[in-house]
């Protein structure tokens, strides 16, 4: 593909934000659950995950990490474009990101956002923020193009099953072959599965037939390299909200103990639901889980996310100028994709993921 970037002046990476010490825990998660009447001491009883590792999560420095990755990956490939870098829910804002793009002149920006999947929360209610972080500048901020969901990206893909097999080296060889191989993905209700990728009289359930795509087909993978038929399953983890509402199960603790009742003695935990180690998958699945295994004496190992993974990082490349040129009207590039599904659309249908809230303006789709 070649290395044009037109139109696009900048690349903004857009992630969700954590907190970096122990004050910052209790306003991250009144950002995080903003409108939702949440009292402060049910805050403070939820932030103790992240006091118990010093108050500061990992997403910001995996951000870091990552935003040093995609420029340098940019810059070895010969593209002289600058990247920047905004949150949800803490510091460095998307507002904050806007602004320093309006005064360095950006006019148009393609935006990379930490989740690879279609949801209200993993995409919808970011493309609110990104209007409502433009609406928050003065002055006229740069137009903005969401790049495509990229869950069966081959750069998104291969790094976990790289992972997986690498997991699975680890444990004894005595239960390796019969391990289970247990996918996990962040719990949503039900209803806003539902609503992933409804439009236009659509069916939805976008959310749980992307993971279930995924899932196998690096289930499909992992058995073409190590020559085992592996029984594999998609699970949930980090359920909040009222007991009342029904959200995505099972939760992984639960399938761990069904399967320890079925007599399997071994699981690695792939965290398909997730580009970085942050704390859904160091507290939810590297402590809670891996607790919960230890007490029913399987043998346990979890698979790392992508990360800065080269293919994942340059992944984002790809995204890039595959966007590029069909802004430029060439829609004939490939999309790279892996699985049964087809590649994403580019702009997101009207209707799309709906708020349940209520309608909210938001960019990036086509009726932005």
């Amino acid at each position: 593909m070649p290395l044009d970037a037109r139109p696009f002046d900048a690349l903004l990476l857009v992630s969700f934000g954590g907190p970096e010490q122990t004050d910052d825990v209790v306003p991250f998660l009144e950002n995080v659950t903003r409108g939702r009447g949440i009292p402060r001491e049910r805050l403070v009883e939820v932030g103790e995950h992240y006091f118990a590792f010093g108050g500061r999560s990992p997403i910001n420095d995996q951000n870091r990490d990552l935003l040093a990755a995609i420029r340098q990956d940019l810059d070895a490939a010969g593209v002289d474009l600058p990247v920047y870098w905004g949150n949800r829910n803490w510091d460095p804002y998307l507002a904050d990101a806007m602004l320093q793009m309006r005064e360095d002149g950006v006019q148009h920006a393609a935006c990379f956002v930490t989740s690879a999947y279609s949801s209200y929360s993993g995409c919808r209610q970011y493309r609110e923020n990104l209007f409502d972080a433009l609406e928050s500048t003065e002055g006229t901020g740069p137009r903005l193009s969401k790049l495509r969901h990229y869950f069966n990206h081959p750069g998104f893909v291969q790094p976990f099953v790289d992972a997986t097999i690498a997991a699975l080296a680890r444990l004894d060889e005595s239960v390796r072959d019969e391990a289970e191989i247990v996918f996990v993905t962040h719990s949503i209700p039900t209803t806003m599965n539902e609503a992933s990728g409804r439009h236009d009289g659509s069916f939805g359930g976008a959310y749980v037939h992307q993971h279930s795509d995924v899932a196998t087909e690096v289930a499909r993978r992992v058995h073409d390299l190590s020559g085992v038929d592996r029984e594999f399953t998609l699970v949930y983890c980090s359920r909040s909200g009222s007991p009342r509402t029904p959200w995505l199960e099972p939760d992984v603790n639960d399938h761990l103990r069904e399967i320890s009742k079925a007599g399997r003695r071994a699981v690695v935990v792939v965290p398909i639901g997730f580009v970085s180690d942050h704390m859904e998958v160091v507290y939810d699945l590297d402590t809670e889980a891996r607790e919960t295994a230890a007490e029913l004496g399987l043998a346990f190992e979890r698979a790392s996310t992508p990360g800065v993974n080269p293919r994942f990082v340059a992944m984002v490349r790809d995204l890039l100028f595959e966007r590029a040129a069909h802004e430029r009207g060439d829609l004939a590039v490939e999309q790279e994709s892996v699985g049964a599904l087809a590649p994403s659309w580019d702009r997101c249908p009207v209707g799309c993921c709906a708020n349940a809230r209520g309608e909210r303006p938001a960019a990036c789709g086509v009726d932005a």
